[in-house]
C-alpha cells in the first residue's frame, strides 16, 4: 500500500478549500518539527563540540608506525633549530647573565632588532649625523660569546633622522642609506665578523604599516638600504635581505623580487615570520615560496629563504610555559629538517610581566630575570632534540600526531627523537619503533622523556631487525637510543616502561596543555 493511499484515508482531498487548509497545516507541522529537530541537533552539537572535534580528528588522523633503516644514511643531520631570536622586551636586555644557558643550545645565529632605538647608534640631525656603536658593541659581544653570529634586523628608524616616531620614514632617505652603510662597515668591517646577515626592518606590515606601494613604500626603504650595503667598504662577507613580514605573503614576495631585479639591487635572502599551531605549516610555506621563486630565474638558486621568527602563537599563550610549546617546537623543527635551512625560535627570554607573574605565557625559552631566569620546557625540548647524532638515517612511518627524526653516530648508536603534538592535548598512542638492518646480538634500549623519566633495558635478537614500543602521551617528547653491546652503568635504573606524565611544567603539576583557541592575551606589538 502506497504512502499516498494511507494519507488519502485520513484526509478529505475532495474539497479544494479543505485540501489547501490541510496542506498548509501539514506543512506547518512538518516545518515546525524540522525546526525543532534542527534546534535539538544544534544544541547537542554545541554541548558535545569537543567530543565531535576529537572524533573527527581521530577519524582523519593516522597513528605512527616508525621504521628506521640503521644503514641508510641520507646525509649530515641538518639543524635548522639552532637559530634564536630576541624581541624588544627591554632596551637594557643582556645575554651575558644567561650566557651558559644560551650557549648550551649551540646557536648558529642570534637575531636581534631595535638596534637603532635601543642602542642610540645614530646621533645628530637629518643631513648631519654621527655614529656611536658603544652600546651596540655590548650586545654584539654577548652574541659572539655564545658561539653564535649576529643576524641583525635593521630597525627601527633612528630618532635622529626620523620624520616622526621610530616606525616612520626618515626625513631624507639618503640618511637611511648612510646609516645602513656605516652599520655594516662597523660590524662586518671594524669588528671583523664574517657572514653576518642584515635584514631590512622587522615586520614592516605591522610596525609602521608599510606597503610595497604608496607613501610608506617598503621598496623605497629596501632600495636605499641595499645601496648602503653596496657602498660598504673594507668589510668581510655578509648578506642583506628582508622584509621579515608577519607571515608569508605572495604579493610581498613578488613585489620585492621584481623590484630587486628591475633595479639591480643586492638581494640575498627573503624572510618572513610564521606563528601557527599547525606544525605542517612550515613545510607548506617552503613549498609555496619555492614555487613562487621558480618564476624568477634570476634569483632561483641564489636567494636564501629564512623564517626569522617562529612559534605556535604570535600572542601570549599558556603553551609557551608548558609541554604544549615543547612538543610543538620539536614537532615543528622535525618537519623543517631537509626543507628549511634556517628558522629562528622566538624568543630567548621573557620580558617582565606588568602584573608580576613568573610565567605569563610569554614567548621566552627562559623566564625573566626577576622570575629566576629559569629554563622552560621548550628550552629543554630543544636541548633534547639537539642531542641527536650527526648521521641522519632514513625514517618512515610518521603519523598525524607523532613526528620523529633518526640518526646515528660513528659508534653505531642509533638515536630517535619522537614528539607527539596534539593541539587539544588528548591524543596518546603507543608507537611501534622498528630498527632494520641491524646486526644480530645484544642491545640496550634507553628511553628518555622530557619530564625526566628514563628507562633502560637489555634486549637480544637473532634477526636483522628489532621492534620496541614507545608510549607517547599527548604533548610528550622522548629520546630513544639503541646501543649495540652496551654495558649498563651501575647507576642506571631499569624499571618497567609506563606511560609518562602528560606535562612537564614549571607552573604547577596540574597545568594542562592549552587549547588551540586558548588564552589570547596580547598581540605582539611591542616596539
Amino acid at each position: 500500500m502506497s504512502l499516498f493511499k494511507k494519507k488519502s484515508k485520513k484526509f478529505d482531498f475532495t474539497n479544494p478549500i479543505k485540501k489547501k487548509q490541510q496542506i498548509r497545516k501539514n506543512k506547518a507541522i512538518i516545518g515546525g518539527s524540522l525546526v525543532a529537530f534542527i534546534t535539538i541537533v544544534a544544541l547537542v552539537a554545541v554541548t558535545q563540540l569537543d567530543k565531535i572535534k576529537e572524533f573527527l580528528s581521530k577519524a582523519s588522523g593516522e597513528n605512527a608506525n616508525l621504521v628506521v633503516d640503521t644503514q641508510a644514511v641520507i646525509g649530515t643531520m641538518p639543524r635548522p633549530w639552532r637559530n634564536l631570536a630576541q624581541g624588544g622586551e627591554a632596551f637594557d636586555w643582556r645575554i651575558q647573565p644567561i650566557n651558559g644557558q644560551v650557549a648550551a643550545l649551540k646557536p648558529d645565529y642570534i637575531r636581534i632588532d631595535h638596534i637603532y632605538d635601543f642602542y642610540e647608534i645614530v646621533k645628530g640631525s637629518p643631513g648631519n649625523i654621527t655614529f656611536d656603536f658603544t652600546k651596540f658593541d655590548v650586545i654584539l659581544d654577548d652574541i659572539t660569546a655564545t658561539g653564535a653570529k649576529p643576524f641583525i634586523a635593521l630597525s627601527y628608524m633612528p630618532p635622529a633622522i626620523s620624520s616622526g616616531d621610530i616606525i616612520s620614514p626618515p626625513v631624507n632617505w639618503t640618511d637611511w642609506q648612510v646609516v645602513v652603510q656605516k652599520t655594516i662597515e662597523h660590524v662586518s668591517g671594524t669588528r671583523g665578523i664574517s657572514d653576518v646577515y642584515y635584514e631590512v626592518w622587522n615586520e614592516p606590515d605591522l610596525f609602521g604599516d608599510w606597503k610595497y606601494y604608496g607613501e610608506r613604500n617598503y621598496l623605497t626603504m629596501y632600495t636605499y638600504a641595499a645601496r648602503g650595503a653596496s657602498n660598504a667598504h673594507g668589510v668581510k662577507r655578509f648578506k642583506i635581505g628582508g622584509p621579515g613580514i608577519t607571515a608569508l605573503y605572495k604579493n610581498w614576495f613578488d613585489a620585492l623580487a621584481k623590484h630587486a631585479i628591475a633595479n639591480n639591487l643586492r638581494y640575498d635572502f627573503f624572510s618572513w615570520h610564521r606563528y601557527n599551531h599547525n606544525v605542517d605549516q612550515y613545510r607548506n610555506d617552503m613549498t609555496d615560496v619555492r614555487s613562487w621563486l621558480q618564476k624568477f630565474p634570476q634569483l632561483d638558486g641564489s636567494l636564501e629563504l629564512q623564517i626569522t621568527e617562529w612559534g605556535h602563537d604570535s600572542e601570549n599563550h599558556a603553551g609557551y610555559d608548558n609541554s604544549y610549546g615543547a612538543a610543538h617546537t620539536v614537532s615543528g623543527a622535525i618537519e623543517m629538517v631537509g626543507v628549511v635551512d634556517r628558522a629562528f625560535v622566538f624568543e630567548i627570554q621573557d620580558g617582565k610581566d606588568p602584573a608580576g607573574q613568573s610565567y605569563w605565557g610569554r614567548w621566552g625559552l627562559i623566564s625573566h630575570a626577576d622570575a629566576g631566569a629559569k629554563a622552560k620546557p621548550r628550552y629543554y625540548a630543544l636541548r633534547m632534540l639537539d642531542k641527536i647524532a650527526d648521521l641522519r638515517l632514513q625514517l618512515l612511518g610518521k603519523g598525524s600526531w607523532v613526528k620523529a627524526l633518526a640518526a646515528k653516530d660513528v659508534e653505531e648508536n642509533v638515536n630517535v627523537v619522537l614528539s607527539n603534538f596534539d593541539i587539544y592535548g588528548r591524543h596518546a598512542e603507543t608507537v611501534p619503533l622498528t630498527f632494520t638492518n641491524i646486526e644480530p646480538g645484544e642491545y640496550t634500549i634507553t628511553k628518555e622523556y622530557l619530564n625526566g623519566q628514563q628507562t633502560s633495558e637489555k634486549v637480544a635478537t637473532t634477526a636483522a631487525k628489532l621492534q620496541v614500543m614507545i608510549p607517547m602521551a599527548a604533548n610528550t617528547v622522548s629520546f630513544v637510543k639503541l646501543s649495540p653491546n652496551f654495558v649498563l652503568n651501575d647507576n642506571v635504573e631499569t624499571r618497567p616502561v609506563g606511560l609518562p606524565p602528560t606535562d612537564f611544567s614549571p607552573v604547577s603539576p596540574t597545568t594542562q596543555p592549552p587549547r588551540a583557541d586558548g588564552p589570547q592575551i596580547q598581540r605582539r606589538t611591542e616596539l
